[in-house]
C-alpha cells in the first residue's frame, strides 16, 4: 500500500533549519504557499515577485526585464533551496503565435529557469548540499501536442530535461533538483467562473489546493531520494485526459 506525501509530512516534519530558501514566483498562488510552508519549516525565505508578502522577506522584482532576472541570478548564487514557481501563460494557436510570442514564453518558461538553476549550482556544490523544484504546466510532465498554447507547453516540457540534467549530473554533490506539474489550482489568478469551469476537468470536480501542492513540494525538497522527478500533481486528469 502506498504512503501519500501528505501523510509523510505529516509524520516525518522537514526540518530546513539553518537553509536559505529563494523562491522565485512566490509572493502568490503556488509559490506563496510553498514560501510560507518552507518558512514553518525553518527555512530562511526570500521570495522574488510582483509585490511583497506579509510575514516573509520580500524583493519586488520583475523578471521579465535584463534587470530582473540578474537581481535574481544575483539571489540564487547563495541559496540552499531554489523553487521556481512561475512562467507567463499564452493561450495561442500556432498559425498566431508571433515571433515575440516565441521569445517570451521561451525566455521566461524555460531560459529564464535554467539560469537560476546555473547561479545556485556553484554555492551548493561548495557546500555539498542543495535542493530545487522547478514548475512546469499541466501535462507537461512529457512531450505531448498542444492545440492552442504549444508555445507554452513547448518551454515548460524542456524544464523536464532540465530537471533530471541537474539530477544526473550533480547529485554526487548532494544536489537534488525535481518537477512538478500541477493540475487546476485554487489561487488569486483564477476568475469565479474560471474556476467553476476549471474544477470540472478535474475527476473530483474540486479544484487542487495550492496548499496541498505546498505540502507535496516540501517532502520533495526534504528528502534526497527523489532526485529528478517530475511530478503531475493533478487529480489524475493527466492519465485520463482524452
Amino acid at each position: 500500500m502506498s504512503i501519500s506525501f501528505l501523510y509523510l509530512v505529516a509524520v516525518i516534519k522537514p526540518d530546513f533549519s539553518g537553509k536559505k530558501a529563494l523562491v522565485a514566483g512566490g509572493t502568490g498562488g503556488i509559490g506563496k504557499a510553498i514560501a510560507y510552508s518552507l518558512a514553518h519549516a525553518g527555512a530562511q525565505v526570500l521570495v522574488l515577485g510582483r509585490h511583497t508578502v506579509p510575514e516573509l522577506e520580500s524583493c519586488v522584482v520583475d523578471f521579465d526585464t535584463a534587470e530582473g532576472q540578474s537581481a535574481a541570478c544575483e539571489y540564487a548564487a547563495s541559496t540552499d533551496i531554489l523553487c521556481i514557481s512561475r512562467g507567463p501563460f499564452l493561450q495561442k494557436p500556432l498559425h498566431e503565435t508571433t515571433t515575440d510570442d516565441w521569445k517570451r514564453m521561451t525566455q521566461s518558461n524555460l531560459a529564464f529557469p535554467g539560469m537560476l538553476v546555473s547561479a545556485a549550482l556553484p554555492y551548493q556544490m561548495e557546500k555539498r548540499w542543495g535542493r530545487m523544484l522547478l514548475f512546469g504546466g499541466t501535462r507537461t510532465d512529457s512531450v505531448r501536442g498542444f492545440s492552442t498554447n504549444a508555445a507554452y507547453a513547448a518551454a515548460k516540457t524542456g524544464l523536464s530535461s532540465l530537471v533530471k540534467s541537474v539530477a544526473l549530473a550533480y547529485s554526487d554533490f548532494g544536489i537534488t533538483c525535481n518537477g512538478v506539474c500541477p493540475g487546476f489550482t485554487d489561487t488569486e489568478y483564477l476568475r469565479p467562473d474560471d474556476k467553476v469551469l476549471l474544477a470540472a476537468k478535474n475527476p473530483d470536480g474540486k479544484l487542487i489546493l495550492a496548499e496541498d501542492i505546498a505540502e507535496i513540494s516540501l517532502m520533495m525538497l526534504y528528502t534526497s531520494s527523489c532526485n529528478g522527478i517530475v511530478l503531475p500533481v493533478d487529480k489524475g486528469w493527466t492519465p485520463g485526459f482524452s
